[in-house]
């Protein structure tokens, strides 16, 4: 795509912001956020993974975002919010009784797994006057959810998530070597839960956490080297952040830092 179609990295466009949610969905989302297009202008969306899943308001219908393997490209309406709710990892199994693998690089409607009742929940969602209301309704339908849940939470999924995006980015580390040392757990084992938790294995969880701070560090330096944010990432080199760049964002290096910057 070219000129006013090419594709915007989704967080560049319009406003993006992000809260605690309601303290009865904490055991289960890491955050509730808001994404509003502006007026005027539809946009065509570049949605980079970042090794979670989302539960969403779009376009007046609840919709769950499965855990992405290359950028989603979004085609929303000039002037449209969508509204979000980030599961903790693993925490969407629990949810939608089936593993994350299940749901990869999908984005499907609630009612495929709560059927009816997703339906009346998004009809009152739906009956909300303002935006206000509307995320209001959002977070309170779904805490009123947690009451039928476990809440305990999958401490495993959680802390190999923290560890892969904690962990040492020179080149060369092996992320399952690293983890298997840390957890106590065997190879097959360890992809076996990352599979259900994430929807992908290590190495894929790696590839996206590594971007994610590619992208999280190009917000705070402005004016710096590509060549030196790669080293700084963990990357081989520069060639080797601008292949993982397109494979996960479908945009240039130069791209990104530019529409960050702007």
């Amino acid at each position: 795509m070219h000129g006013a179609d090419a594709p915007i990295l989704s967080q560049a466009a319009g406003g993006y912001s992000e809260h605690a949610p309601q303290a009865a969905l904490r055991p289960h989302f890491t955050c509730a956020w808001r994404h509003e297009i502006p007026a005027g202008r539809d946009c065509t969306l570049s949605v980079p993974p970042d090794g979670c899943i989302d539960l969403q308001w779009v376009n007046g219908a609840l919709r769950i975002a499965g855990p992405d393997r290359e950028p989603n490209i979004e085609h929303l309406p000039a002037g449209s919010t969508v509204f979000g709710l980030r599961f903790q990892a693993g925490s969407a199994a629990r949810w939608l009784r089936i593993p994350a693998s299940d749901i990869v690089d999908q984005r499907l409607p609630l009612e495929a797994f709560w059927g009816t009742e997703a339906r009346y929940i998004g009809n009152w969602i739906g009956g909300a006057r303002t935006t206000e209301d509307i995320a209001n309704r959002f977070e309170l339908a779904m805490a009123r959810k947690t009451a039928a849940l476990d809440e305990d939470p999958d401490a495993a999924a959680r802390l190999i998530f923290r560890l892969v995006e904690e962990a040492d980015r020179r080149p060369g580390t092996e992320i399952i070597d690293l983890l298997r040392d840390r957890l106590g757990m065997s190879e097959r084992t360890l992809r076996r839960k990352c599979h259900a938790a994430f929807g992908y294995g290590p190495k894929m969880l790696d590839r996206i956490l590594r971007f994610q701070r590619f992208l999280k560090i190009s917000r705070s330096d402005d004016g710096a080297p590509l060549a030196g944010l790669a080293g700084e990432i963990g990357y081989a080199d520069q060639a080797h952040l601008s292949r993982e760049t397109r494979r996960l964002a479908g945009l240039t290096p130069g791209a990104v830092l530019t529409q960050v910057a702007g």
